[in-house]
């Protein structure tokens, strides 16, 4: 990924709030038909991910344990308008750009078909997104007649990714003066972009 060094996203802290407030990837792999891209919802579990597939996911079978893969967590962004500088005004130097964050993993990919993998796999990613949306009303794999719940089971394919690198990008006009920055950020949250705005408005890390 191409990212001078002012827009390097260095903060450990920001990068595991980005993938775990954005934990909807675009996972991409190499295949025997060419680069093949699945949006799928992964969890950290340790140094690595997990996550699971539908069994009539051929990626399954395309990909082999051990292969390359690529997970991209996206998070805020927007376009932003020359206008919303302030410097615009007097210097007339400003073109338009897209701020945005983005984390990308590195990582090795393992598959399972092993029951308490898959079972693993469904109850860590459940158990952090339900508590989020239901709190104590939240929906637990026991909730399922377990019949059902076997043969839904049945039809995934888990899997883990052991993590190579990480690399991450926030292009948050870091470039511009704090008023051009404070400019864009407020034209940003203007338009319900509250999550990108936040990120410039949050101070430089010593």
């Amino acid at each position: 990924m191409y990212s001078p060094a002012h827009f390097n996203e260095t903060d450990q802290a920001e990068i595991e709030r980005l993938i775990d407030a954005h934990p909807l990837a675009a996972l991409v792999a190499m295949t025997g038909a060419g680069l093949d891209a699945n949006h799928l919802p992964l969890l950290r579990d340790g140094e690595g991910f997990v996550g699971h597939v539908a069994l009539a996911n051929a990626l399954h079978r395309e990909v082999p344990d051990g292969a390359p893969v690529l997970a991209i967590f996206r998070a805020g962004e927007g376009y932003v308008s020359p206008n919303w500088y302030p410097s615009k005004a007097e210097t007339h130097k400003a073109v338009p750009t897209w701020n945005y964050q983005v984390v990308h993993v590195h990582a090795r990919i393992t598959w399972s078909h092993a029951d308490k993998d898959k079972r693993r796999a469904v109850a860590l990613l459940t158990a952090r997104h339900e508590k989020a949306v239901n709190g104590a009303s939240a929906w637990k794999m026991g909730d399922a007649p377990a019949d059902f719940l076997e043969e839904l089971l049945g039809k995934i394919v888990a899997f883990r990714l052991s993590v190579e690198r990480i690399e991450a990008k926030s292009k948050l006009n870091q470039n511009r003066s704090p008023a051009d920055i404070a400019g864009v950020a407020d034209a940003l949250a203007g338009q319900g972009r509250t999550g990108i705005a936040a990120a410039m408005r949050r101070p430089p890390k010593a």
